[in-house]
């Protein structure tokens, strides 16, 4: 198609992940390190140029992979951000993805054109390249509006957890404190949280029961529509 322009396609990955050791939920950042490229020395979300006939999310990956050594489980598409301008080096339309991982999880090491990769209280941030500010921020929007009625922040605990720890997953992301009782009333209600027939050692007291999530059973209520909602 001669007669139109073809502007160049870029993937952008937003990496969330909890930081038990002091309750917060940050995302991963590079510090650009390619001399000579635009923004150099400043931080900005993991990605890059997709390649000649790679899927979009295969490309999401290997970015993330190259830059800073992760390979999240959960990754899914966000938005595509395509404002003339957005990028100094001509026209280029970014589609970019959500990630949610463990922080302590991943060995996480800045590579090929990333000087760093660090993680980032989203609650503290740099000034951020490009309008990666905007991805950011329209990522935790996504994040905090799922949370509400998908199990997405499952995908931040590890595969056995107590139901404190998901109170809190819940109450890092939202930014707020949840009703205990009603919380753990709502979230045995779906049939989806198994016993692990195990409880937590080391814990002060009685020790917590551990469980685990039922991906089978929740996608049983997908399919007759119930939405897994646990907050107000």
């Amino acid at each position: 198609m001669p007669n139109y322009h073809r502007p160049s396609v870029t993937v952008d990955v937003v990496v969330f992940g909890l930081d038990d050791s002091v309750g917060a939920l940050k995302v991963l950042l590079i510090k650009r390190g390619r001399p000579g490229t635009a923004f150099e020395g400043c931080w900005a979300i993991p990605g890059g140029f997709i390649e000649k006939d790679e899927d979009l999310e295969v490309a999401a990956r290997r970015e993330l992979r190259e830059e800073t050594h992760a390979e999240p489980s959960y990754i899914e598409q966000l938005a595509t951000f395509g404002r003339p301008g957005r990028d100094p080096r001509g026209h280029v339309i970014s589609v970019a993805y959500m990630a949610l991982v463990r922080c302590d999880s991943l060995v996480i090491q800045g590579d090929d054109d990333a000087k760093e990769a660090r993680w980032w209280s989203v609650d503290h941030l740099p000034d951020l390249a490009f309008d990666h500010a905007e991805i950011l921020a329209t990522a935790l929007k996504r994040l905090r509006n799922k949370v509400r009625w998908q199990p997405v922040g499952l995908d931040l605990l590890p595969l056995v957890f107590t139901l404190s720890d998901l109170q809190r997953v819940y109450e890092t992301i939202l930014g707020k404190s949840l009703d205990k009782r009603n919380f753990r009333r709502k979230v045995m209600s779906y049939g989806v949280l198994v016993s692990a027939e195990s409880m937590r050692v080391g814990s002060p007291g009685r020790p917590p029961s551990l469980f685990r999530f039922d991906r089978e059973a929740y996608e049983a209520l997908q399919e007759e529509g119930v939405e897994f909602e646990v907050t107000a």
